[in-house]
C-alpha cells in the first residue's frame, strides 16, 4: 500500500482525530470509503489513527452495550422506542414500534435498525429478547411484518424466539395479504381466544399503514439529517488544518465529494416518501465557500490491494481496450466526457459558456446529482457508457445480470403498450480504487424519471405533454413493463424495482421523446431494462 500523504499532516490530522472525534463520527467517515477499501486491506492508506484497532474497538463496544431503560411512553410522534447503547453513550440500535390499545394491547414493531458497522454482532437478537420480556411484562399483544427474505441465514430468528404466522391464529386471510405478519403470545394470554382480536388488530393496522408509514418517514429523515450534520461537522474537524490553509488534498477532496453524493442521493429519495414535505430540510446542511469550490475527486486518491482486476465481461473486447485503461481504469475512465444526459445539458447551459472549468463540489449540490458517475467512450465504432459503482453493489449487478440474460430470453421480441422491450446487459465490469467501473452500450434513452422531469421543466415539453399525456406515457409503460416481466418471470415487482432500471426512448441532442403517432394511438418507440 501506498500513503501519499506528507508525513506532518498525518500527524497533525491522527492528533485531532483522536481529540476531537469518537466513535460514531470515525465509522461515520469510514462509511464514506468503500467497503472492500476498510474491510479488506491488511493496511489503510488512510490516517492509521482512524483504523487502527477500530473493529476491535466495535467488537468491544457491542460487548458492553445496554438496553436504554427510559420509558417507551416518553417517545415522540406516537411511536415508541427501545434503544441500544454503549456505555460511552454511542446509539448502536433501535426497535421502533407503536402502541395500539385495543381490542387488546398490543405493541407493533415497525422495525429493528441497527448500525451497519455493528451488524451482525448479535445486536438484533439481543434487543429482540429484550421486546420479547417487555411484551411478556405488559401482557401485550406482539405484532411484526417479517419482511426478511427466505434465503437470508437470520430467516427464522422470530420462529426461534417463539413468533408464530398470523395464519396460525386467524386462519388464511385476506387481512394478511402481501404481508408476513407475525405474533407474540405473552403467557398471560395462552390459552384465550385471541382469533377476533388479532383480525381487528390487522385490520387497523392495514388501515393506518400510510399513517405509520408516514411516521416512520418522518422519523427517518429526521435522525438522518442529524446524521448527516454529525458526519459534516467531524469532516470539517478532521480535515480542519487543511481547511485553515486554503490548501486541500486529493483525499480530502475525495471524502468531501463522497459525503455530497450521499448527501444529494438521499435528498433525491426524501422528496417522494409518503408524508415528507420538507419541514426537515437538507438545507440545515450548507458548504462552506472553502470546500463548494473544491474540485470534485470521485475516486479514492490511492491504489487498493493488488490493482484494476476486470471483474466480468467479455475478455476479447477486454483486449482490445487501450493499455492505458487497463493500466490504471480509474484515472482513465474518469478523464472521458461526462454523458450529456438532459439534466446536465440543461444546467450547463445556465453557466453562460463556462463549461471548461472542472466540476466542483458545489457543483454536485447544485445539481443534485453526480454527473462524472456516467462517462461516454467510443470502441470499435460503437458509443458505450461508464458507470462508476460501489465496489459493495457488484453482488446486486451479479443479480441484476441474470435478471437481465432472462428476461432477454424469454422475452425477446416483446411489445409492452405496443413500445419495444430490450435489455441493456453490462459488457464489461472493471474494479479500481474501491469503485467498479460497469460498461455497457449506450442506447438512445434516457431514464424515465428524468424523461418525466424533462416533460415537467420544458416549456416546449409541457406544451406537447398538453396533447399527448407523454408524462403518463411514460409511467404507464414502465409500469405495465414491470409487471409482465414480473409475471413471466414470477419475480415480485418490488425485487424488478431494486434491481433494475427503466429508460425510454428518447432524442438527446434535440430532447425530446421518441413516440409513434397515429390516428388512433401513441406510444414510445422502445423501452430498455438496464
Amino acid at each position: 500500500m501506498r500513503n501519499n500523504l506528507p508525513q506532518n499532516r498525518v500527524v497533525e490530522n491522527e492528533e485531532a482525530a483522536r481529540k476531537d472525534l469518537g466513535l460514531n463520527e470515525r465509522l461515520g467517515l469510514i462509511s464514506l470509503i468503500d467497503e472492500g477499501m476498510r474491510m479488506k486491506s491488511a493496511e489503510s492508506p488512510i490516517v492509521p489513527d482512524l483504523f487502527n484497532n477500530l473493529w476491535d474497538l466495535v467488537s468491544e463496544t457491542v460487548s458492553g452495550s445496554r438496553i436504554n431503560r427510559l420509558k417507551p411512553e416518553d417517545s415522540q410522534n406516537g411511536f415508541r422506542v427501545i434503544e441500544v447503547n454503549a456505555e460511552t453513550g454511542e446509539n448502536l440500535g433501535r426497535l421502533n414500534m407503536l402502541y395500539l390499545r385495543k381490542p387488546v394491547p398490543c405493541y407493533y414493531l415497525v422495525y429493528v435498525e441497527i448500525g451497519a458497522p455493528f451488524r451482525r454482532k448479535g445486536l438484533g437478537t439481543q434487543i429482540l429478547k429484550h421486546f420479547r420480556k417487555f411484551l411478556i411484562k405488559r401482557s401485550a399483544i406482539g405484532i411484526l411484518d417479517n419482511i426478511i427474505p427466505e434465503e437470508d441465514p437470520t430467516y427464522d430468528i422470530y420462529l426461534k424466539a417463539s413468533w408464530r404466522p398470523a395464519e396460525s391464529i386467524i386462519g388464511n386471510s385476506s387481512l394478511a395479504d402481501r404481508h408476513c405478519y407475525m405474533i407474540f403470545t405473552p403467557p398471560s394470554l395462552e390459552g384465550k381466544d385471541l382469533k377476533g382480536p388479532i383480525q381487528k388488530l390487522l385490520h387497523h393496522l392495514r388501515r393506518k399503514q400510510t399513517v405509520i408509514d408516514m411516521r416512520d418517514n418522518q422519523i427517518m429523515v429526521q435522525r438522518t439529517i442529524e446524521e448527516f450534520k454529525g458526519l459534516h461537522s467531524a469532516l470539517m474537524t478532521y480535515f480542519g488544518k487543511e481547511i485553515q490553509r486554503g490548501k486541500s488534498s486529493p483525499l480530502m477532496r475525495f471524502m468531501f465529494t463522497r459525503f455530497v453524493t450521499k448527501l444529494v442521493a438521499f435528498r433525491r429519495r426524501i422528496e417522494t416518501l409518503v408524508g415528507y414535505t420538507g419541514g426537515d430540510s437538507l438545507e440545515q446542511i450548507s458548504l462552506t465557500p472553502d470546500i463548494a469550490r473544491l474540485p470534485a475527486q470521485s475516486y479514492a486518491p490511492f491504489d487498493l490491494e493488488n490493482g484494476p482486476t476486470l471483474v466480468d465481461g467479455d475478455m476479447k473486447l477486454w483486449n482490445r481496450l487501450p493499455e492505458t485503461l487497463k493500466e490504471h481504469p480509474a484515472r482513465f475512465i474518469e478523464r472521458l466526457p461526462n454523458y450529456e444526459r438532459p439534466s446536465l445539458t440543461s444546467w450547463l447551459e445556465t453557466r453562460m459558456g463556462d463549461t471548461d472549468r472542472p466540476l466542483t463540489i458545489g457543483d454536485l449540490m447544485d445539481l443534485g446529482f453526480d454527473p462524472t458517475r456516467l462517462k461516454e467512450i467510443d470502441i470499435d465504432g460503437f458509443p458505450c457508457i461508464f458507470e462508476r459503482i460501489q465496489a459493495r453493489q457488484l453482488p446486486d449487478l451479479k443479480k441484476k445480470d441474470a435478471l437481465l440474460a432472462e428476461i432477454g430470453s424469454r422475452m425477446h421480441g416483446w411489445r409492452i403498450k405496443s413500445t419495444s422491450l430490450h435489455v441493456n446487459r453490462p459488457l464489461l465490469t472493471i474494479r479500481d480504487r474501491g469503485n467498479a467501473y460497469v460498461l455497457r452500450r449506450k442506447i438512445g434513452g434516457i431514464h424515465w424519471e428524468e424523461a418525466v422531469e424533462q416533460i415537467q421543466s420544458s416549456p416546449c415539453l409541457k406544451t406537447l405533454d398538453n396533447s399527448l399525456k407523454l408524462h403518463r406515457m411514460i409511467a404507464g409503460t414502465v409500469k405495465e413493463a414491470h409487471r409482465a416481466v414480473s409475471e413471466e418471470l414470477n419475480v415480485a415487482e418490488e425485487v424488478l424495482n431494486d434491481l433494475l432500471s427503466c429508460f425510454v426512448s428518447w432524442e438527446i441532442k434535440t430532447n425530446r421523446p421518441l413516440i409513434m403517432v397515429d390516428f388512433t394511438n401513441s406510444y414510445l418507440t422502445s423501452i430498455w431494462m438496464a
